[in-house]
């Protein structure tokens, strides 16, 4: 019976508030290390096999941060993939066989969400990941084995569990109403009346004003709010 390995795969989500997107931190691999005349290349989320001695949230925070030099981030399960087939490709299995002494065997791979304000990191390329980029969520491409399934199944529990928590690992520490807003309506695709969003948020008991303002702006400054012990 072949060996069954386990690996995390980490889909980092960051809301860029200039470009009013989501956005997911992927890696850029040669599809062949080892080979200077074959320049071909694939995207894939960071991730790798869990090592024997690891706690899984351990090894994610390990996989991360060799791949991407990300750390401190927010880091959560939401779910194991276990298609028999999906390092199976061609592709994958070329580049496989550069890492792994046995490419065919099975691998279960539990999916981590992780969450950062883009403005408090610089993620960089590290082991074999060759490039690191921020992508419009709108514009994933084709990934590596089924990292657009585990990008897909990310963004459904970040749309599910939606919360003042998950909302303070994107924004800034402080922020105007119109970002807190802006960045709902974008996650979960919907429009929201302003008036109604507002009171609801405030309901909650989650945010507090501040005695600050925006600044640098060429608009009326919006007073700037921030997250109740969250931060």
């Amino acid at each position: 019976m072949s060996k069954i390995n386990v690996s995390v795969d980490c889909v980092i989500f960051g809301f860029d508030d200039k470009e009013k997107q989501l956005k997911v931190l992927l890696i850029q691999k040669k599809i062949n290390p080892y080979d200077k005349k074959n320049n071909e290349k694939q995207i894939a989320l960071p991730g790798d096999l869990i090592r024997l001695e690891e706690d899984i949230d351990d090894s994610a925070k390990r996989v991360l941060y060799s791949l991407t030099k990300l750390n401190n981030v927010y880091l959560r399960q939401f779910k194991a993939f276990g298609d028999p087939k999906r390092v199976e490709s061609s592709k994958d299995q070329e580049w496989l066989k550069n890492f792994r002494k046995e490419p065919n065997e099975r691998v279960i791979t539990i999916g981590y969400i992780s969450l950062v304000r883009m403005e408090d990191y610089n993620p960089s390329p590290s082991y074999f990941a060759d490039e690191v980029r921020w992508i419009s969520i709108d514009d994933v491409p084709l990934l590596a084995f089924d990292h657009n399934d585990i990008v897909e199944s990310g963004l459904f529990f970040l749309r599910k569990e939606l919360n003042s928590e998950l909302t303070s690992e994107l924004l800034p520490r402080k922020f105007t109403l119109s970002q807190l807003q802006e960045l709902h309506e974008i996650v979960l695709e919907q429009k929201f009346d302003k008036r109604n969003f507002r009171k609801r948020a405030f309901s909650k008991g989650k945010i507090k004003e501040t005695s600050e303002k925006q600044k640098g702006v060429s608009h009326k400054p919006a007073r700037l709010y921030s997250f109740r012990n969250l931060n």
